[in-house]
């Protein structure tokens, strides 16, 4: 319809597939993006790494900063906002791993900059240390997103597939 408009609630790195949040109504969008944390229970991405990983999982939590040529990088607490990234193995082989990835903060470029931390960046990163690009784009992708709609209270999930290109790695 015409004077309809349309809100970003959620939204991905340029070159992450996956899940995104769009609202029509205003209200939604000011009580999602007011409390987001406390709406949103769930944000769970599929990542491929480079390597393999010494712990099948784990927690990385720090604090994180966007340089004036748009490279986020870890820094001190005074000069940063808190990142927590959690990561479980799903599968790997000798060149890559398949994790699951949570995030209880959703800071700019967070997975790639902490997986990056672990010397294990993501496959396609070009930007934040990747060597190999093997399905031509950044192995990231949105899988999961659960949030309690503010109005109605009902728990809502969403899901997508894991791309074909992702699981072709590890035939």
């Amino acid at each position: 319809k015409k004077n309809e408009s349309i809100y970003m609630v959620h939204r991905l790195d340029q070159y992450t597939s996956g899940i995104l949040m769009f609202v029509k109504k205003k209200k939604l969008y000011e009580l999602l993006t007011h409390d987001w944390n406390y709406y949103v229970k769930k944000r769970g991405y599929i990542a491929i790494v480079e390597g393999q990983l010494k712990k099948n999982k784990g927690t990385i939590e720090n604090y994180l900063a966007e340089s004036k040529t748009q490279i986020v990088y870890i820094t001190s607490k005074d000069q940063g906002k808190k990142a927590i990234t959690h990561y479980k193995q799903i599968k790997t082989n000798k060149k890559y791993t398949m994790l699951d990835i949570n995030l209880e903060t959703g800071r700019k470029n967070q997975i790639r900059v902490h997986m990056s931390s672990l010397h294990h960046p993501i496959i396609g990163d070009i930007k934040y240390g990747a060597k190999t690009n093997p399905i031509k784009r950044l192995g990231l992708h949105a899988h999961e997103f659960i949030f309690i709609h503010p109005l109605t209270h009902k728990e809502m999930r969403f899901t997508s597939k894991t791309p074909d290109s992702f699981n072709k790695l590890f035939k």
